[in-house]
């Protein structure tokens, strides 16, 4: 797995300041995405265990972030190895959040073994592909209408996709996991 990019504070990919990472690699390919950089799965650096360890030590070391943000190209396209660094991170950051974009919907993610697992260790999943004529800069988090925001944890309690909605807001501290 390559590590395309790494923002140590962002307010634009989640709710909350968030530690961002941009996996590389997407088979998507949809027209108008931000980042078809990113699509490449040779693009980037190794996110070598070493470069994990220091990301996870950077975002525990600083207060104000609220969590971290899988990006990519589409983190779900290496669904295993994110889904053990999500579990490293989350053994160092218990109380942060987990969100992560992909441009499966959730459905499909829980229809293959290791893109399961690593959903079901998120918080909030923006699921869906771009779609240029579905563009709307208005919304939050997402880049077009078709896209949706997934509470993870309800979803999985309900056996059916739940809506987040930033009422359901878990609180600094109080970790869901």
């Amino acid at each position: 797995m390559n590590l395309l990019g790494y923002i140590p504070e962002s307010l634009n990919e989640g709710i909350g300041l968030r530690a961002v990472v941009f996996i590389s690699g997407c088979r998507h390919a949809c027209p108008g995405c931000f980042n078809p950089e990113s699509w490449s799965f040779r693009s980037g650096e190794l996110f070598t265990e070493v470069r994990q360890q220091e990301i996870i030590r950077e975002i525990a070391g600083n207060p104000l972030l609220d969590g971290l943000t899988l990006c990519g190209g589409d983190p779900f396209f290496s669904a295993g190895e994110c889904a053990e660094f999500v579990r490293k991170f989350r053994q160092s950051c218990p109380s942060r959040s987990v969100w992560a974009y992909t441009g499966f919907v959730y459905e499909e993610l829980l229809e293959d073994e290791e893109r399961r697992t690593l959903a079901e260790l998120c918080d909030v999943i923006v699921d869906g592909r771009f779609v240029q004529a579905e563009k709307d800069v208005s919304l939050p988090f997402r880049g077009s209408r078709n896209q949706r925001l997934v509470d993870v944890p309800a979803s999985i309690r309900a056996g059916a996709c739940v809506l987040w909605s930033d009422q359901a807001v878990v609180p600094s501290g109080s970790a869901r996991w």
